[in-house]
């Protein structure tokens, strides 16, 4: 379904996606990235954390690591400001780049097996479809997080992939 190279672009792709969103949280005060904009998550801050917290999950779920604490209920606030969200969006950034630049297409092949929050059951589905999803969220996420930020009167991030800069730094 999917390479080991898709992985590493997608991690490269959503590193840089965060810079340019970390520029533009830069340019709104504490009171428009938590102010409720009506989206699924409410602010632009608690939509950041959401897609903070379902990288963490997933990314515990490939390698075998720590998940993070709460459901995605309690996702919203798992950071409280600009600075800790940037500080953590880094961590887990740069853990997602080792991940996929570790790959072999050996690791996408075969189940995930985990237990679903949202399902309440165990999950078993394949793992390449499972990478994908972990990107295909991010995309989501960064959508709405878009048009808050156009909405809230900041530049939005470019998003067309086929800007991805060819060279780094990705992080």
């Amino acid at each position: 379904m999917i390479t080991p190279r898709y992985c590493v672009t997608m991690a490269r792709y959503n590193a840089w996606q965060n810079r340019q969103v970390k520029a533009a949280f830069e340019a709104l005060s504490p009171e428009d990235l938590t102010r409720d904009r009506g989206a699924f998550f409410g602010s632009i801050l608690a939509t950041a954390n959401h897609l903070l917290w379902g990288d963490r999950i997933w990314l515990s779920r490939f390698t075998g690591g720590e998940p993070p604490v709460g459901s995605i209920a309690e996702s919203v606030g798992l950071t409280t400001s600009r600075e800790d969200w940037a500080l953590e969006r880094f961590r887990v950034d740069s853990a997602l780049l080792r991940w996929a630049d570790g790959l072999k297409q050996v690791d996408l092949a075969g189940p995930l097996r985990w237990q679903s929050g949202v399902t309440g059951r165990e999950m078993v589905k394949p793992v390449g479809l499972c990478v994908t999803h972990m990107f295909n969220h991010q995309t989501h996420h960064r959508g709405q997080i878009h048009a808050m930020l156009t909405a809230a009167g900041a530049e939005a991030p470019v998003s067309d992939l086929f800007v991805l800069p060819d060279e780094g730094p990705w992080l």
